[in-house]
């Protein structure tokens, strides 16, 4: 009998490392990567482009019930207009429940996935063998989404990404359906003060201890 599918659950804010994380460590560990969060961008975005009323739950679920999950388009997707979008779409419990067994079908390909978000070792995954929920102060994610958007953008404004980012976080964390929580046997991982590489030792000594609690052989 082949093993179980081994399920890898990131979760935390946005600009808190998870996302890179999350992708160190499906290489490191051979599993797929899904970043759930370019779902709710795809939503949003199609909802602005259509001129569609970000507030409206089933126009919104019925863009999230056609969504082609190969055919995510992340450099357009990141762009910090789309994740604010995105986080208006995910209180939408609709919307939420359109994308469930999507989410869970791709983590239940073997031999197994990394998913970062905001509720899947709460809701979307809540059986997953490692659970992970990063953060950061506000502060340190304010700074970190400000390096990358300066680069594009020479007016862009640090004072308005931290009141969209804590906007977000009150959002995410405020909602009614799935919000972001840590879930009860996920390792907290706090990256205020950590370099990436820090970050990435720590979340793969974990996970590599959740690979062999479960008897899986890991890289």
């Amino acid at each position: 009998m082949s093993a179980s599918p081994f399920v890898v659950a990131v979760d935390g804010p946005a600009a808190s490392g998870k996302g890179t994380l999350a992708k160190q460590l499906a290489s490191h560990f051979g599993l797929t990567h899904l970043d759930t969060g370019l779902l709710y961008r795809a939503v949003g975005a199609h909802m602005l482009a259509s001129g569609g009323d970000l507030d409206d739950p089933e126009a919104s679920a019925a863009v999230a019930r056609t969504l082609d999950l190969t055919a995510l388009d992340p450099a357009f997707l990141a762009r910090h207009e789309n994740g604010e979008v995105a986080s208006r779409v995910a209180a939408h419990g609709p919307v939420r429940a359109a994308l469930l067994d999507a989410q869970r079908a791709f983590a239940n390909e073997a031999p197994g996935a990394v998913l970062d978000g905001r509720d899947i070792g709460t809701v979307v995954c809540p059986h997953a063998q490692a659970k992970l929920f990063v953060t950061a102060s506000l502060e340190a994610r304010a700074e970190r989404r400000f390096k990358q958007a300066v680069s594009a953008d020479p007016n862009a404004s640090l004072e308005a990404i931290r009141a969209d980012l804590a906007r977000r976080d009150a959002r995410d964390a405020g909602r009614k359906d799935a919000p972001m929580a840590q879930a009860d046997d996920a390792l907290l991982l706090d990256t205020t003060k950590m370099r990436i590489d820090a970050a990435f030792e720590a979340a793969r000594a974990f996970v590599a201890s959740r690979f062999e609690c479960s008897g899986t052989r890991t890289s």
